[in-house]
């Protein structure tokens, strides 16, 4: 359901109205007094930005000195609303030479009630991108003297781009060299035993693209995917040589995927934004790639010493290479003095995270390094806590490689003037929270 917003209000730091529309008659025009005194009063503004008082629920949130928000009467779809406003403040922002305050809002008000009736109907919203309502809302707004003047260049044909499917793109540009770059940009999250068994691992993917493509292009993306690979050998009524396939899931599109045709032929199908966007995101749980294991050893020997032992081993091919990999082994805080040694990077003990920061430039693929140390801690006369051991932390990045095992299969360009593209994908695989239990 979306958002079906009853009322907007936008408020200042001391609870007065500077601008509000009503939407709906199923609220009254005080409700921003229940607000005021239940909310603002009380100074409860940080806890949570969702209140309900009596039949209505208030969504709002604070964008320099000015609050917004958002009044609904009927159980509504939260993130829709402020997804909205974000959208909208960015929209405020384009008219207002990037100003967006109490000032800005009292010098443009004739031009923000004309925005709130284009961008909400009857509390659904409608049409945000800056570059359509510039078209057909043409009044500029007083902008700050601290500003940046306006580089939005003037977009053809109003009328296609407002109801037609493409108001992402505007129609008549031209490059002398036609590219498509495209990023797959991989996070992964691990939470493993000291003994070395999985607890939790996941994927987080997303792919970026950008285009520098001349007239109205169609582009068709094939990835390894299950569900998508099943469905085209179905269609072409033979197996298709595909190799490994993962499960994608919770995948969610930019707005320029055609829905339509990925839910039928699971293709996705799509005419891209001038310029860099982000494609889709996407998160995978089964057959995660591990990029590398740690196995810690930690001796307490009796209260004033301490033996690490940690080796890192790269489970990627041999012929990639790990980038700015960094290990972080805790020690406890009473650490006094640190002996370290390691087969390859620097190492140094750090008194203000409590850990061994040890540090790898470049880390090839199936290679171990090993990490070697002799702590010793400060006597305390007071009986000794027990000290409970934080994880192991990693970061890293691992260009072309995937922890999910993701591939573009192929990246098809069409366009009616039959011009020929350049295409460049790119793999990169970064730690999340990457952490291993000693």
């Amino acid at each position: 359901m979306p958002v079906a917003a009853s009322a907007i209000y936008f408020l200042n730091l001391r609870g007065d109205v500077l601008i509000n529309r009503l939407y709906r008659d199923d609220v009254g025009g005080n409700m921003v007094d229940a607000f005021r005194m239940h909310i603002m009063q009380t100074k409860e503004l940080g806890t949570c930005p969702v209140r309900q008082i009596g039949g209505c629920s208030f969504f709002y949130m604070r964008i320099s000195n000015v609050y917004i928000v958002i009044v609904v009467s009927s159980n509504a779809n939260v993130a829709c609303a402020f997804k909205f406003v974000v959208e909208a403040v960015a929209l405020f922002k384009s008219y207002f030479g990037g100003a967006f305050d109490e000032d800005a809002i009292r010098n443009n008000f004739v031009l923000i009630y004309e925005l709130l009736d284009e961008i909400m109907d009857f509390g659904y919203p409608q049409n945000l991108s800056p570059e359509i309502l510039k078209l057909y809302i043409t009044q500029e707004g007083v902008r700050s003297p601290f500003s940046s003047k306006p580089t939005d260049k003037p977009v053809p044909n109003a009328t296609l781009q407002v109801t037609g499917a493409v108001g992402w793109r505007r129609e008549g540009l031209a490059y002398k060299k036609n590219e498509v770059f495209l990023d797959i940009v991989e996070s992964v999250n691990l939470l493993m035993s000291s003994k070395g068994s999985v607890l939790r691992c996941d994927v987080t993917g997303k792919i970026l693209m950008k285009c520098f493509l001349s007239g109205m292009p169609d582009l068709k993306l094939g990835l390894n995917d299950k569900i998508g690979l099943e469905k085209e050998s179905e269609i072409k009524s033979r197996p298709t040589k595909s190799g490994k396939t993962i499960e994608l899931d919770d995948v969610t599109f930019h707005q320029c995927v055609n829905l339509t045709r990925f839910n039928s032929e699971k293709t996705v199908s799509f005419v891209p934004p001038d310029g860099e966007f982000e494609l889709m995101k996407y998160r995978i749980t089964e057959g995660v790639n591990l990029p590398f294991r740690v196995l810690p050893t930690i001796k307490e020997l009796g209260r004033t010493r301490m033996e690490v032992n940690v080796k890192v081993k790269s489970v990627f091919g041999a012929k990639m290479f790990a980038l700015g990999v960094v290990v972080k082994i805790p020690v406890p805080k009473q650490t006094a003095k640190t002996s370290l040694q390691v087969t390859s990077g620097r190492a140094k003990y750090n008194a203000s995270m409590d850990c061994l920061m040890w540090k790898i430039r470049k880390f090839p693929g199936q290679t171990e390094s090993t990490l070697s140390a002799e702590v010793e801690l400060i006597s305390t006369i007071a009986e000794k806590k027990s000290w409970t051991r934080p994880p192991i932390q990693m970061e890293f990045q691992v260009p072309m490689f995937t922890a999910s095992g993701l591939r573009v299969r192929f990246l098809k360009v069409w366009e009616k003037s039959g011009y020929n593209t350049v295409e460049w994908v790119r793999y990169i695989t970064k730690a999340g929270s990457y952490e291993i239990r000693c």
